[in-house]
């Protein structure tokens, strides 16, 4: 018999209420323990442990009976392996017998006493499993509440820094106002006549000048998209029309860098619903973006398609390219793919983050295919104005 511990109690598997090792039946909700054992034996051997009413299987069981069976002196050592050799003899032979049934059949134990044990190991089993779900529970509160409280930090830096941004973006612009202006002046020799050499160097400063404020409107913009998220002005406009004026303001650009600009649309594009200043810029950027990175002699096509109700905007290059892996990125504000000192491009990394925010906002989503040292190709669809009279 198994040795007395009045003391030991275990949770029932059916109410949770304590139970003594020596129940048959719960008195609190009246599950017959031992049937409950035998339908978890039974799932074991017709292959479906799952089935089993408590979630655990004998696999888990087996070595646990063997140790406490002998703890209680109910067999010993050697009854023990030579239960083990015969049940793998059996498995050699494609019989599926549990430790349990095998004591049995070598008279080791009787059924009754091992009803008990098997009992009473899947109750301790079941205890260690509501403990364990208990522990998990409580960890994966903590680790939400850890999250949570990540989140809202990570928020507030977000904010903090979109706040510094526009802050010191705003305050750049009214000098820098300033500085543009007596370029130009200087530059139409309002202030006296100049010298070739002085005028050339001018013209350098005043480029210069031109790029840093395009700079600190990125810087502005994002900073308010941030904070304030985007606003447009949605209406019926011609897709020719932009991308025209998009191809006047990069030929010169593309002349001076060495690049082939190449505009392809027909007279038959439909007009689209959009905001006409923003898509102007986002079409601009793609297009600085693939002058920028693609060597001298390369090319840069630009137009539109329309089919199944949207106009598709594309922008093809013949540059540097983006590896596979790096693709996400492109779309992180403030990053370069090159973050090395002597890379060579230049720019705060927010070109193509501003114009992910813009067609997000429109409901549009920007394509990119990509291969190294051919090119890429970046394309977005824009939906037909279908209220245009």
């Amino acid at each position: 018999m198994i040795k007395d511990d009045v003391d030991e109690t275990f949770p029932c598997p059916q109410c949770g209420d304590p139970l003594s090792r020596e129940d048959r039946n719960c008195p609190h909700c009246g599950v017959d323990l031992f049937l409950l054992t035998l339908l978890s034996e039974r799932a074991y051997l017709e292959g479906t442990p799952g089935a089993a009413p408590i979630p655990s299987t004998p696999d888990v069981l087996v070595p646990r009976i063997g140790d406490y069976l002998i703890e209680q002196g109910l067999i010993n050592q050697e009854q023990l392996e030579a239960a083990l050799v015969k049940q793998k003899e059996m498995a050699a032979k494609g019989v599926k017998r549990l430790l349990g049934q095998t004591l049995i059949e070598m008279g080791f134990i009787d059924h009754e006493t091992l009803d008990r044990t098997v009992n009473i190991q899947i109750l301790k089993l079941h205890a260690a499993l509501k403990e364990a779900n208990r522990t998990l529970e409580s960890r994966v509160e903590e680790r939400t509440a850890e999250l949570q409280m990540a989140l809202e930090r990570l928020t507030e830096i977000n904010q903090l820094k979109a706040n510094l941004i526009s802050n010191v973006s705003h305050e750049l612009r009214t000098p820098m106002a300033h500085i543009k202006g007596y370029l130009e002046l200087v530059i139409d020799e309002g202030l006296g006549t100049l010298t070739a050499p002085q005028k050339d160097a001018l013209l350098v400063m005043q480029r210069s000048t031109t790029r840093l404020e395009g700079l600190i409107e990125d810087l502005i913009e994002f900073s308010t998209a941030s904070r304030e998220g985007l606003s447009l002005n949605l209406q019926p406009l011609s897709i020719s029309l932009i991308v025209k004026n998009v191809f006047e303001r990069s030929k010169e650009k593309a002349k001076n860098a060495g690049i082939s600009l190449k505009l392809e649309i027909n007279s038959h594009i439909p007009a689209v619903r959009a905001d006409p200043e923003r898509l102007e810029w986002v079409l601009l950027q793609l297009v600085d973006n693939g002058i920028k990175f693609s060597p001298r002699g390369g090319r840069v096509t630009f137009g539109a398609n329309h089919e199944s109700g949207f106009v598709t905007i594309f922008v093809e290059d013949t540059g540097v390219g983006i590896p596979a892996e790096r693709l996400d990125e492109i779309f992180i504000a403030f990053h370069q793919l090159d973050g090395s000192p002597t890379r060579r491009y230049g720019g705060t990394g927010l070109g193509l983050t501003l114009v992910k925010l813009i067609l997000d906002a429109h409901g549009s989503e920007l394509k990119v295919d990509s291969s190294l040292n051919v090119g890429s190709t970046f394309s977005f669809p824009i939906p037909v104005a279908i209220d245009l009279e």
